[in-house]
């Protein structure tokens, strides 16, 4: 893994980073409420959500900045969209990979659910990973939203002080024995590639958004989470991003909705066996993945990529894509097949982008042909059934249009 890898990663705002190093090398130095400083200090920095717990925010890129939470509720969010989906309750032995752990709140979370400080007959085996040590040590100073969140916080102090990042040992509270932490602060590209084959659970993957992070969604990225993933697991994340989508498709996932809190979207479901999906993504989205530009992945070959290089290279290849072997995502073309056209300028367009896959009619048989795997009865004459689970209808409508524009 390249160091210019490694620095590209989507971090808090760099005043944050720069006062919690400062802090801390004044720990080092002796300074024995240094920790106690830093803690008034960043309150400056935090941003309180709807259920009273605290974010942060990244530096600007591009004239935008963004939260590592929603405002909704952030340590709400972790419940919702990582916890719960994960279908953990019944389990004894339990194992989840937590992808950019951030402040802890997703594991924060899985421990309350799960009440594993009062729950002993339960083992868990948490590995944590997050890329800076000053993130880590955030999770220190920030106040806890939930009463494991200590537990997280002895995990990080245990750590920092390993990697003599920090001195003191301040967290009161202790890790129950049958919590045991693995504790990462490299890249996640790295760190995956060296994890037991069909080992997890579950997995939260909770990367900064995929224009922002695009190496921890690429395909490849995906793969390397198939094959450590156990066969009845499940990933959550909060993104349902097309690209991010499609990803898990061609990494071989089947793939649903995830809860909606805090966006107007829900997430999205990951997991190779598909009883575990409860919700398919909508009919909209499948078309959208399977027939339109905007479902090309991201794509990292050699897992070494910067994000800037992922969504550059992904660009092209959309340019390329559209009008050639895929619709434009322009106007959201897809949607419109099988339906009535009006000749408004919208109509046209829509029309105009069809026309340059030789599809002149919406409600054409070569229009339905693309889109039948979705529909309850066949009117393009090629009397397949209909396909029950949005993966294998988006690989059967996206094999159609290939095939057809080929």
């Amino acid at each position: 893994m390249t160091s210019r890898s490694l620095n590209n990663s989507f971090k808090p705002q760099k005043k944050v980073i720069d006062f919690i190093r400062y802090c801390f090398k004044e720990e080092i130095k002796g300074d024995l409420l240094a920790q106690e400083k830093g803690r008034k200090g960043l309150i400056r920095f935090l941003i309180k959500t709807e259920d009273g717990s605290y974010t942060l925010k990244s530096d600007e890129i591009s004239g935008k900045a963004e939260k590592m939470h929603t405002i909704h509720g952030a340590i709400t969010e972790s419940r919702e969209k990582f916890v719960k989906p994960s279908l953990l309750e019944n389990k004894k032995d339990i194992k989840v990979l937590d992808i950019c752990s951030g402040l802890g709140y997703n594991a924060a979370a899985l421990l309350e659910y799960l009440d594993l400080k009062n729950n002993r007959e339960i083992k868990l085996d948490l590995d944590m990973v997050e890329i800076s040590p000053e993130v880590l040590a955030a999770g220190l100073l920030i106040p806890s939203p939930i009463k494991s969140h200590h537990i997280i916080k002895k995990a990080y102090e245990e750590e920092l002080i390993n990697q003599s990042f920090a001195k003191l040992k301040l967290v009161k509270s202790s890790i129950p024995p049958n919590i045991n932490f693995n504790i990462f602060t490299r890249d996640a590209r790295e760190v995956v590639t060296q994890l037991k084959p069909k080992y997890y659970d579950a997995i939260f993957l909770d990367p900064f958004s995929p224009s922002k992070s695009a190496e921890l969604y690429s395909v490849e990225f995906l793969r390397e989470l198939k094959r450590i993933i156990k066969n009845d697991g499940i990933i959550s994340t909060y993104t349902s991003a097309a690209p991010v989508r499609s990803g898990f498709i061609d990494a071989g996932f089947h793939i649903g909705e995830g809860p909606v809190f805090g966006r107007k979207s829900g997430g999205t479901l990951a997991s190779l066996n598909l009883e575990n999906i409860k919700v398919d993504i909508s009919d909209d989205d499948e078309r959208m993945i399977a027939l339109s530009d905007v479902g090309i992945p991201f794509k990292d070959p050699d897992l070494n990529s910067t994000s800037n290089e992922i969504m550059n290279n992904r660009t092209l290849e959309r340019k390329k894509a559209r009008g050639n072997y895929k619709l434009s995502s322009t106007v959201k073309t897809p949607l419109f097949l099988g339906k009535k056209l009006d000749n408004d300028r919208l109509g046209r367009r829509v029309l105009r982008n069809m026309n340059k896959l030789k599809l002149d009619d919406p409600q054409s048989k070569n229009s339905f042909y693309l889109i039948c795997p979705q529909q309850e009865f066949c009117q393009c004459g090629c009397g397949e059934p209909k396909i029950y689970n949005s993966r294998d209808r988006i690989r059967k409508m996206s094999q159609r249009l290939f095939f057809y524009s080929n």
